[in-house]
Order: structure tokens, then sequence, then C-alpha cells
């Protein structure tokens, strides 16, 4: 039996802000298994924002134990969750994150230099091939899109064949017909079998999905599948 590729037990996190603590998440288990496309949601300060942080490697749960892929993620020490975090997770932000003077082609090889590859010409314009900019691989950052800066990042958190993509708030800077563009994007991933987690505070996006969990105040308030699915398209 495969593990899940996130598996979360009895995970809380705290932050002390002067005398006061902050219980940002509270004994969250939760379960995500390969090929899932979760929609994570939950208003401001509801702890999702720093569940993501956690089951990206990007902090450590005050308690609880999380597994990344069937690894314990709690007992790596930081410099091998850094090499970790590159090799088995995709980043996708809001605002896109990428190097203003550089081409398309080479935003999208940097995880494979952090990584140490040394091909990394041919899986880069692979990557940017799949998301469709084939045509725009020497291009900048401000000769695209806001769409086309999108899929770079996407390309980019594609290349080094990641189990899991997280992507925090995708559609945010996005008008609604390049945020259709890109979940049909996501759609056509999670159909070819990638683990795709969304956090996002809007219910037209999250109904893209497959599976929503729902935070409230730090806990899981809800976890149901999307009936009705919208299934998005591309231009």
């Amino acid at each position: 039996m495969n593990n899940p590729v996130i598996e979360t037990r009895g995970i809380s996190k705290d932050y002390e802000m002067g005398t006061i603590v902050v219980h940002a998440l509270k004994n969250v288990d939760l379960s995500i298994d390969k090929g899932e496309f979760v929609a994570i949601m939950g208003p401001s300060g509801s702890g999702k924002s720093t569940f993501m942080n956690v089951i990206g490697c990007l902090d450590r749960p005050t308690s609880g134990t999380y597994f990344l892929d069937g690894r314990e993620v709690s007992k790596i020490r930081d410099d091998d969750l850094a090499l970790l975090r590159n090799k088995f997770i995709g980043f996708v932000f809001q605002t896109f994150n990428l190097l203003p003077r550089a081409t398309a082609l080479h935003n999208v090889e940097l995880p494979m230099v952090y990584a140490g590859a040394r091909d990394r010409s041919g899986p880069a314009k692979a990557a940017l091939e799949r998301v469709g900019l084939s045509q725009r691989m020497d291009h900048r950052p401000n000769e695209m899109s806001g769409g086309q800066q999108q899929r770079v990042a996407i390309a980019r958190a594609l290349v080094n064949e990641p189990v899991l993509l997280l992507a925090d708030e995708p559609t945010g800077n996005l008008d609604s017909h390049t945020t259709e563009e890109i979940l049909a994007l996501f759609q056509e991933l999670n159909d070819e079998g990638k683990t795709i987690v969304i956090v996002t505070h809007e219910e037209d996006v999250a109904g893209h999905c497959k599976r929503i969990v729902r935070f409230r105040d730090g806990e899981i308030v809800g976890d149901e599948s999307v009936q009705n699915r919208v299934v998005a398209r591309r231009a």
C-alpha cells in the first residue's frame, strides 16, 4: 500500500507574541493521497497559511508529526530539509516570484541549480513546453502577461518532478479568463497524476478541485468531496 503524500498527526503550531501565545494550529490530523487535488480554505487567521508552511517544510510544527511521502520530516536536519523540499515539493505563489532579469528558461532552471543538476536546459525546455510556453523561453518577465508569468512559475515548480505541487493563492493576481486557463492547467496536471494542494479563499477556485478542507481558528472544521466539480477549459 502506498504512503500518503501528506500525513499530519496532531500537528500544532504556537507563536509567542510578547506575553501572548497564539495557537495557529491545534492538533491537526490530515491525510492526502497521491493524485488528489485539494483546496485548503478558511478566513484570515484560520491557520491555512501556517498549515501550508508546515506541509511545505518552510516551518516546523511546535508539536505533532508530519510525514512527506512517507518520510518523517520532524527528524530531518535543516540542511537536509532544504534538499528534501527542493526535490519533493514544487511551489507556485500568487506573486510568481520570478527573477526579473532572467529569461523564462533560466527562471525554470533555478531549482535544478540548487539541486546541483548538470543537465538543466533540456528538462527546463520540456517543462516550458508542457505549460504552453515553447515560444517564450527567451522572454523576460516584463515581456510576458501575468498568465504567462504564472505558467513560467508552474514550469519551475514541475522541473524537478516533485511528488507534490503547493500553490498559494495562484490566481490571486489574475483576471477571470487567465484564472480559468491556469486552473485548466492544474486540472490537466492532476489528471496526469500530480498531487496538488491549493490554498485559496475563493469558492470558485476551490470548485475546480476534487476535495475541500476548511480551517477555522487553527482547526479543520470541514473536509468534503467537491460535488459538481467545475472543469476549466484552456483557450
